[in-house]
């Protein structure tokens, strides 16, 4: 069984949700030790590596696309249908527009070129997954569901993006031909200093004709990998986190090191696993493309592929 389900009992204290059976997210305290203790890995301020790709405006048939755009920010394109998760397109992961993470790379796919979007997945609030001006953008275009974790429509709903559909742990949603099931992630929610874990968080298992997918959002390592592949079987793709991951004595309980995903791949059996989550916005320690080289040294011989931003990977 995975853990929680179409209830909050099991997740949700009555104010807060938190991690059954793992460790919480750091306090404020551990984020003063964090930043007075440390420095990040030196990085380029900006690398002009991208290639922009102009993804077909459908993919029709059994075929599944998967665009890398940047970030956690991935276009997947199967029967005829768009889905996108995590969307940014914004200089900086921030609430505001004069400070915060800075963009290093710019997205694998111009906003020019992107194609109609019928779903977006977000994964929880922060702000290098659920970024608004990015959502607004996309709500204007018209014809896409949004697919959010419990209570993170009231905020998306207040900015007038929609239709929102709320899912809790357990829960699916049926968006034709795919159906959409929300499953755990241990990491936490926050966008401001007195709202942390008022909303949810989660990953996603997107089935569909001939295949699963999973995104797994922003987590860290746990036993969810295995509840997963126990109950809905090996995906086809697996989507996986490898980023933010210095100091470990930190970052271990919201974010997978490449090590830990290597792990969780592995756990999950998944046919191909894709790298999320690194090389476009320096969160923590480890510089801007540590992650793609330590997990270049750790897969070894896995089906684990390091996408650049814009590139994508075909599955029959």
């Amino acid at each position: 069984m995975l853990p929680g389900g179409p209830e909050f009992a099991k997740h949700f204290d009555g104010r807060r949700f938190y991690n059954p059976d793992a460790r919480q997210a750091p306090g404020f305290r551990d984020v003063l030790r964090w930043k007075l203790a440390t420095r990040p890995e030196r990085s380029p301020r900006f690398l002009a590596d991208v290639e922009p790709a102009v993804p077909p405006r459908r993919v029709e048939g059994g075929a599944l696309r998967v665009t890398l755009v940047n970030h956690s920010t991935v276009l997947l394109q199967q029967s005829g249908c768009n889905l996108l998760t995590d969307p940014i397109w914004s200089e900086r992961a921030s609430p505001v527009a004069w400070a915060g993470p800075r963009r290093r790379r710019r997205p694998g796919v111009s906003w020019e070129d992107l194609p109609g979007i019928d779903a977006v997945l977000l994964s929880h609030n922060h702000y290098d997954h659920l970024d608004l001006p990015t959502l607004r953008r996309l709500a204007a275009r018209g014809g896409a569901a949004f697919v959010a974790p419990a209570r993170v429509g009231r905020l998306l709903r207040r900015e007038k993006i929609g239709p929102v559909a709320e899912l809790d742990w357990g829960q699916s949603l049926a968006l034709p031909p795919f159906t959409v099931h929300c499953v755990p992630a241990v990491h936490f929610s926050s966008r401001g200093l007195f709202d942390r874990n008022r909303t949810l968080w989660c990953g996603y298992l997107i089935e569909g004709p001939g295949r699963l997918v999973y995104f797994a959002g922003d987590t860290a390592f746990g036993a969810h990998f295995a509840a997963i592949r126990e109950r809905f079987g090996e995906p086809r793709v697996a989507l996986l986190p490898i980023g933010a991951y210095e100091p470990r004595w930190f970052m271990s309980r919201v974010h997978m090191s490449p090590e830990d995903a290597v792990r969780a791949h592995r756990i999950l059996g998944a046919g191909t696993s894709i790298a999320i989550h690194h090389g476009t916005f320096q969160l923590a320690d480890e510089a801007i493309d540590a992650p793609a080289k330590r997990l270049a040294a750790a897969a070894g011989q896995e089906n684990f592929l390091v996408l650049r931003n814009g590139q994508f990977a075909e599955m029959a």
